[in-house]
């Protein structure tokens, strides 16, 4: 697989991509090409659906309404999708932008917003959060779009995790302080999912029923206390680094 093109701009598409294939551009994409990337007729594209890889193509049009893109040979295989879910407690604006966004640089597949009891934003804009996922995976040269689910509440959003799937949470209070080491020793046949807390931490009730689950895993992030959205980028690079893909 040829290495990653950064110079060439990328942009998702919800279209069928083959060779031959014609792209219409809505008139916002084919200003943020012509207006803002300031690209001319010719000039290449690199395009993405999520489910096809990534393929080359050409701008063809610039009309004022819209304009289209050629579909010439694809340049990236659709990889193998990986199994990371990651669950949270929504933050306020910027820092839920940076939580998705960093979701998605880290591999994450499937994102859930988790209402816990001291979770302090009561409305999750999903829409904003789905524009981050395709933003992150333009710029990064990711060909997965993380899917964004509703907002659950705690205890929906457990039931709603397979029982052999590996649950992996953050607590200060974990017995084994190296995270890598607590982790070094589990398998995740079935996938992980990873959940991060709000700011004021799980409550009592919500940490005993994480702990009841059949395949869990209590992680300490070190002796400092991280925000939340630091230890979501904390708790997400440990689980690659000794379960996920970073092994190779």
């Amino acid at each position: 697989m040829p290495r990653y093109d950064f110079r060439t701009p990328r942009l998702y598409v919800d279209a069928p991509l083959a060779a031959g294939a014609e792209v219409p551009l809505d008139r916002d994409r084919a200003n943020y090409l012509v207006n803002v990337l300031r690209l001319r007729p010719g000039d290449a594209v690199l395009l993405f659906n999520g489910r096809d890889g990534e393929w080359g193509a050409t701008l063809t049009g610039t009309a004022r309404r819209g304009g289209a893109l050629s579909v010439a040979e694809r340049t990236r295989e659709q990889p193998q999708a990986g199994d990371l879910h990651v669950l949270f407690a929504p933050l306020k604006h910027a820092r839920l932008d940076y939580v998705v966004q960093k979701a998605v640089e880290m591999g994450a597949t499937r994102l859930v917003p988790v209402i816990t009891r001291h979770t302090q934003v009561a409305r999750v804009n999903v829409e904003r959060m789905r524009a981050n996922v395709v933003e992150a995976a333009q710029q990064c040269g990711i060909l997965m779009l993380a899917e964004v689910a509703e907002p659950l509440p705690f205890a929906a959003a457990l039931d709603a995790l397979a029982p052999e799937r590996l649950l992996v949470f953050c607590d200060e209070n974990a017995e084994v302080k190296d995270p890598l080491a607590a982790l070094g020793a589990l398998r995740a046949d079935a996938g992980i999912a990873v959940i991060i807390g709000p700011e004021g931490g799980f409550s009592d009730e919500e940490r005993a029923a994480l702990l009841r689950r059949p395949h869990v895993a209590r992680i300490s992030l070190g002796p400092r206390i991280l925000r939340a959205d630091t230890a979501a980028v904390a708790a997400m690079a440990v689980v690659q680094a000794v379960l996920g893909d970073w092994r190779g």
